[in-house]
């Protein structure tokens, strides 16, 4: 290849009207040279481009492509390795290949391949649209540490997000989540965009078969739902950094949980301290945007969405049913070996009676380890029945303490009664004070349903009246009603 200043030389001879003949005598040059560069016009500066030299392995990249296709289709921890590569290479196509060539221009193509799908369309998001996705993050509770998922719903216009953490990713999860979301903003989102089907439906081949819950609770309040692109997570790109910032920022250190829907009614109105901040691209202040996203919303059906479903099961010969497979509940034991029907929510069930009354209410259990819950309270009837199984009843094992060593202590009549009272006393006050009172009771010795009752009242009014002076002493009120207790007894005044 000739350099520029041989070239420039040719064109300024010929620019002078030489001869094709003179110019080659003149540069010494090979006439075919000569005559290149006399024809050639443009003079332009090539694109530099990477030399392609021919390898052995040339004739195997049709098949290498097409194995690096079947991976595209299949689970991600199921893809083709180099060495699975060659491998079948030297197996399938009688390829003499050295790992080392074939390790190469695997990792080139994946890399190649990768670059062609990073590139993504900026969408835009108007007022009034959401997004909502999963995360899970580790939380304290009473039973220690536990991972648990959160519902996180963001408005790309604004960037704000609200999260509402649960036991489970169901529909009840989901509608749950979602309508403590809507009552707290004022208003409903014109369209929620989802990236696939978990709690909300199934995946089909065709699209998505919402879950007919979903399907009531998007009825309800009217708004429209998109699925995102398989594999096309940017499409809700706004939503999935909202997940990772609220769990770094909210749960950093590891929260602890005591009542579920007490930990998210809190989340939802210290949200408001994340948007006194600048949208990250708008430059104004998130709380501002988030005006304009709540007047696009629609309003609110006048009635709330009962976020629950209904399913028929059979009791055991104790009145418990199964749910999941692995989770047994109480009912009662006059309702056992019969179908009954069970209102499932996000974070109760509740069996019911033929004219659709709670038996019982239970905390919904999740995930696949075995759980046996029972409510003493739907065995006290069978007790009163036959104290005489008493000493072996769950109920028993439920109390502790001075009560049950009384109740022990007493004759089936009395038993009886004792059962009867703590039934009234747990249906008018509820289990806490219900046990209190007789607790109390009991350490006075007067285990009867008269003291048993007057405590309780005094228990379950005693913060009616705040304004009351502060450490006054009640036991002289207790000592009136009660008598005085076993330990005053032995006093000598």
């Amino acid at each position: 290849m000739l350099k520029m200043t041989q070239v420039d030389c040719i064109k300024e001879m010929q620019a002078k009207r030489l001869s094709f003949t003179e110019i080659c005598m003149r540069t010494n040059l090979d006439p075919k040279t000569v005559r290149k560069y006399m024809a050639q016009e443009d003079f332009s500066p090539p694109a530099p481009t990477a030399r392609k030299h021919k390898s052995i392995i040339d004739k195997f990249k049709p098949a290498i492509e097409e194995m690096l296709d079947h991976d595209t289709r299949v689970w991600r921890k199921q893809h083709h390795s180099a060495t699975r590569i060659c491998n079948r290479l030297i197996q399938e196509y009688g390829a003499q290949l050295e790992y080392s060539t074939v390790q190469r221009y695997v990792k080139q193509r994946k890399q190649e391949r990768k670059e062609t799908r990073t590139g993504f369309n900026e969408l835009k998001w108007d007022p009034g649209e959401a997004q909502v996705d999963f995360g899970e993050a580790d939380f304290e509770t009473e039973n220690g540490m536990q991972r648990r998922p959160y519902l996180v719903m963001s408005l790309p216009y604004s960037n704000a997000g609200f999260k509402q953490v649960f036991d489970g990713e169901t529909a009840e999860c989901v509608c749950e989540g979602l309508q403590a979301i809507f009552r707290h903003l004022g208003g409903c989102p014109r369209r929620l965009v989802f990236d696939n089907a978990t709690g909300v439906g199934r995946r089909m081949e065709k699209g998505v078969r919402m879950a007919e819950l979903f399907s009531r609770f998007k009825a309800h309040h009217g708004f429209e739902v998109s699925f995102c692109n398989p594999y096309s997570g940017n499409e809700k790109g706004n939503v999935e950094n909202k997940v990772g910032y609220e769990r770094r920022n909210d749960f950093v250190p590891v929260p602890y949980i005591g009542n579920i829907r007490e930990f998210n009614r809190k989340l939802l109105d210290e949200a408001a301290k994340d948007f006194k901040r600048d949208h990250y691209k708008k430059e104004r202040l998130i709380s501002e945007l988030l005006v304009e996203d709540v007047v696009a919303f629609m309003e609110l059906p006048r009635r709330l969405f009962d976020a629950c479903r209904y399913v028929k099961v059979k009791t055991d010969g104790y009145g418990k049913f199964c749910l999941d497979g692995c989770h047994y509940y109480s009912s009662a034991p006059e309702y056992a070996v019969q179908e009954i029907i069970v209102r499932i929510g996000a974070f109760s069930v509740a069996p019911l009676t033929p004219e659709a009354v709670p038996i019982s209410e239970h905390r919904r259990e999740y995930g696949a380890a075995r759980t046996d819950i029972t409510d003493y309270r739907t065995t006290i009837s069978q007790l009163v029945k036959t104290p005489g199984a008493w000493r072996n009843s769950g109920l028993r094992g439920f109390l502790t303490g001075r009560l049950r060593d009384e109740m022990d202590s007493q004759s089936p009549g009395n038993l009886r009664e004792t059962l009867r009272t703590m039934n009234n006393l747990w249906d008018v006050y509820g289990l806490e004070t219900a046990m209190s009172a007789l607790e109390e009771a009991a350490a006075a010795g007067r285990l009867d349903r008269a003291s048993s009752t007057v405590v309780a009242m005094r228990l379950a009014t005693q913060d009616l009246f705040p304004n009351l002076p502060s450490g006054l002493d009640m036991t002289i009120y207790d000592r009136q009603l009660l008598g005085p207790t076993r330990k005053e007894a032995d006093l000598p005044w």
